[in-house]
């Protein structure tokens, strides 16, 4: 989105006008708090379609293909001329000062949008998903802000309503790439500031919710490690392992794996920056929500002498014993419930 340099302002300095795209397709005026928003389904596609490209002609074949694909009417050229007179109106009423006059405008091969000094919140979903980059290493609880402010920005689906033509439907994915990603870089500014225990059944749902991308598997292994639980974040290495073989026929990158052969053995740098160890509040007490780590054998934690073809496969064993320990516990559960229900009552009734 390439927004120029002019256009309206508030007195202050600060633009007025700022087109919203991380969610329905709307104009909001900031200075009286007033939007726009189109109501039918072509309006919207030509609104966020003229917004992504904004600054860019879009020409009026191209536009044909956005707001009908393959199949567009026979009087498209004279029906898109309609949607564009309409949105230009909508535009118009709802900007101060009348500024919308200028929004839209026509060139020989087609339209655009001419933003001026508007802004989008895209922009500014970006702008703060870098600053909370930047930061992560440095101060991770300030990153953690940051990126939280980033996606609060969101109020649905990017361009929701808009996507059924191609320029709509590429930036939705782009834009839903990045909110995951800014997604997956608060929960290790979490991480790094130590709340574990407090992420963690976030990062269960997420995984469950977004079963391909191996970062959350990553950052729920290293959660479940800090409360101590190593066999569960073993299993979950095995689940994400099983989930691609079987899904897409590939084995865990490099980073998934590395993270496994770390908790095998305990590795230093799994442990909180400043050398506090996971799972514990001072004095060695659990932390709430966070069981103590398991250690046995060596000062590893893993029999002296293995190499690392047979480290990995008693990893994975451990996963897999993890894994049916959970399965065995929710039959004995369901077990349970059942038996309870069918009971008969006691003299007491």
């Amino acid at each position: 989105m390439d927004f120029g340099a002019h256009g309206a302002r508030g007195t202050d300095g600060d633009t007025e006008v700022d087109f919203r795209v991380l969610g329905p397709v709307e104009v909001l005026d900031r200075s009286t708090g007033a939007y726009v928003a189109p109501a039918g389904s072509k309006q919207r596609a030509l609104l966020g379609a003229l917004v992504v490209r904004a600054g860019h002609v879009l020409s009026a074949e191209r536009l044909i293909h956005e707001l009908w694909g393959d199949r567009p009417p026979a009087s498209a050229v004279n029906a898109l001329q309609a949607h564009v007179a309409r949105l230009r109106r909508l535009l118009q009423d709802g900007a101060p000062d009348g500024a919308g006059q200028s929004w839209i405008a026509t060139r020989t091969t087609g339209y655009l949008l001419r933003p001026g000094r508007a802004t989008t919140d895209a922009q500014r979903f970006h702008r703060l998903s870098a600053e909370g980059r930047a930061r992560l290493g440095s101060d991770p609880e300030h990153a953690a802000e940051l990126l939280r402010g980033a996606l609060a920005l969101w109020r649905g689906p990017a361009l929701e309503g808009s996507a059924q033509g191609p320029i709509c439907t590429v930036e939705a994915d782009r834009l839903e790439e990045l909110r995951l990603t800014t997604l997956e870089t608060l929960y290790d500014a979490n991480l790094r500031s130590g709340r574990h225990a407090e992420v963690l059944w976030e990062l269960e749902r997420l995984t469950a919710g977004h079963p391909m991308r191996e970062r959350l598997y990553d950052l729920q292994m290293l959660a479940l490690y800090r409360c101590g639980r190593q066999t569960e974040a073993l299993g979950v290495y095995e689940r994400a392992r099983r989930r691609l073989v079987d899904e897409l026929g590939v084995e865990p990158g490099p980073a998934l794996r590395d993270r496994m052969e770390a908790i095998l053995r305990h590795a230093p740098s799994l442990e909180l920056p400043g050398g506090s160890a996971g799972g514990r509040l001072p004095g060695g007490v659990p932390e709430a929500g966070c069981l103590v780590p398991e250690r046995s054998g060596g000062p590893d934690g893993v029999a002296g002498g293995t190499d690392g073809e047979a480290l990995r496969e008693l990893g994975l064993e451990i996963a897999r014993l993890g894994a049916r320990i959970e399965s065995l516990s929710r039959e004995q559960e369901a077990l349970i419930r059942r038996f309870r229900l069918l009971a008969p009552a006691g003299p007491g009734g």
